[in-house]
C-alpha cells in the first residue's frame, strides 16, 4: 500500500468532521509525511508538510498494521515503533476515530 492509498483511506476514515479539533503529522521517515488538519471543517487530509499540535513519528509499515488493527497504539509506543512529538492528548483522542 502506497502513501497515496494511506492518505485516502484515513481520509474516507475520518470524513468530514473526525471532531479532533487539531492538526496532527505523521511522519513516515523516507516515506513521506501525512497531515490530518482538523481544525477546520470539512477536514483536510494530504501530504504537505505543515506545523502540527502532535506529531507522530512512525514507519509507514508499522502506521499500517496499526490503521489494520493488528498492532496496538499503546504497545507501539511503549516498544519505541512510535514516537510522540507535541500534545500527547490528540494522539490519543485519534485511537477511536481509527479503530
Amino acid at each position: 500500500m502506497s502513501l497515496q492509498e494511506v492518505t485516502a483511506g484515513l481520509a474516507e476514515k475520518v470524513g468530514e468532521d473526525c471532531g479532533l479539533g487539531s492538526i496532527l503529522k505523521f511522519d513516515f521517515g523516507d516515506d513521506g509525511i501525512l497531515v490530518l488538519d482538523a481544525s477546520q471543517v470539512p477536514n483536510v487530509v494530504g501530504n504537505d508538510d505543515a506545523e502540527a499540535a502532535c506529531t507522530m513519528v512512525i514507519s509507514l509499515d508499522n502506521f499500517k498494521e496499526m490503521a489494520a488493527g493488528n498492532l496496538d497504539g499503546t504497545a507501539a509506543f511503549m516498544s519505541g515503533k512510535l514516537k510522540i512529538i507535541g500534545d500527547m492528548g490528540i494522539a490519543m483522542k485519534l485511537a477511536p476515530i481509527l479503530a
